[in-house]
């Protein structure tokens, strides 16, 4: 009876395992996809904008928290 608890834990952590490689190679790639994404958005942006031309500000506004709460009921 020991044994066949011991083989089911043995199967369940070897698919345990293969399922942590398999998120992590996902995890790689995913990451890899994002900094190549970000590179061509970068190049993308610089070859938009004229050479001499500083980039737009990019635009703040203050919410005030209690507006957000007001507004969500």
């Amino acid at each position: 009876m020991t044994s066949v608890i011991a083989l089911i834990a043995c199967v369940m952590a070897l698919a345990a395992f293969l399922q942590a490689r398999r998120a992590a190679r996902q995890l790689a790639q995913l990451t890899d996809m994002y900094w190549q994404l970000k590179y061509e958005h970068g190049e993308l942006k610089a070859t938009l904008l004229p050479p001499g031309e500083p980039p737009p500000a990019p635009s703040s506004a203050f919410v005030p928290i209690g507006a957000v709460k007001r507004n969500s009921s």
